[in-house]
């Protein structure tokens, strides 16, 4: 994590919670609620992956502050700079860091702020308990097995590979409107969203489990933390040698399903809105709770001390 002008590359932050008709953290006043409090709104948008991390550091900090009021748009990571460069944004939360073209709109607009790692985030490629010849993949089997058809499809496990058994393949993931379908098939196929067509998706991971579980040659992906919460109902394949878990999320070995969740923080909104400060200062000190909450692999004592350093040079 690290402050920067427009200029530099960043990555993304979210926050949930009740809609805001002004845009722009500057010009959104922060007054005193008629208990004391503070009274006020803040502007997030951006990332799907993100946005439960925000809207769960939003529903924690309104027990704090009931009178402010954080909504969370979700554009996507592009869409979301789109507004924030534009200075309609008080938050850009981004699923990977801020691109070169994207920092010189910034730039343009006078645009500038702060990189935060709000959590990190891991998906788990996960096999029927029965599965003994895949537990370790590699990236490029696994672009094999979920391409779109375009590329060719297989349909067997010895088409991955000639010493896997000639089982058939049975595919389950994420639906559509998931952040994680977005962050696997970019992961590994290199675009959000192409994927073969014949597997079974779902927005609800339990049916993931259930039908990975159900048949022996069952292949699915979802979020780290379910692999726990289902031991021995599916294992975890490893990638490219190195086994999904929280250390290896958060030390970077787990490479390309493991990476860190950004939020961005429009610099003139925390130090000129009260509310905006308060929010960004709750979401990092209570970024455990909020990771465990939303599901994501929480933040090192190290990112925590960075980012609480950031902000504190921000004044």
């Amino acid at each position: 994590m690290k402050k920067t002008t427009a200029s530099a590359a960043l990555a993304t932050l979210t926050m949930a919670a009740l809609s805001l008709s002004a845009c722009g953290g500057q010009e959104t006043g922060t007054t005193t609620s008629a208990d004391g409090g503070l009274s006020g709104s803040v502007t997030t948008d951006g990332s799907s992956t993100v946005a439960p991390l925000t809207e769960a550091a939003a529903d924690l900090y309104r027990d704090e502050e009931p009178s402010v009021n954080v909504s969370v748009a979700t554009s996507g990571t592009g869409g979301g700079f789109k507004a924030f460069c534009a200075d309609e944004t008080d938050i850009s939360n981004a699923s990977r860091p801020i691109k070169d073209e994207e920092a010189e709109e910034c730039a343009a607009n006078g645009v500038e702020y702060t990189e935060i790692i709000a959590a990190n985030d891991g998906l788990s490629v996960i096999l029927n308990p029965e599965n003994d010849w895949a537990t370790d993949l590699t990236v490029e089997q696994l672009q094999t097995i979920w391409a779109p058809e375009s590329e060719g499809v297989v349909t067997s496990w010895a088409d991955v590979d000639p010493s896997f058994p000639d089982v058939p393949l049975a595919l389950f993931g994420a639906g559509t409107d998931s952040g994680t379908f977005d962050y696997f098939t970019e992961a590994i196929n290199g675009e959000s969203g192409a994927i073969r067509t014949d597997y079974s998706p779902s927005e609800d991971d339990n049916i993931t489990i259930q039908g990975v579980a159900g048949d022996e040659g069952g292949i699915g992906f979802l979020g780290l933390s379910y692999v726990e919460e289902n031991e021995g109902v599916i294992i975890a394949a490893s990638v490219d040698g190195v086994y999904p878990s929280v250390e290896t999320v958060q030390d970077g070995t787990y490479t390309p399903l493991g990476r860190p969740l950004f939020i961005y923080v429009n610099n003139a909104s925390y130090t000129d809105n009260e509310a905006v400060k308060s929010f960004v200062d709750f979401y990092v000190a209570s970024s455990l709770e909020v990771a465990d909450l939303a599901l994501f692999v929480p933040l090192t004592d190290d990112q925590i001390t960075v980012a609480q350093e950031e902000l504190a040079s921000l004044g």
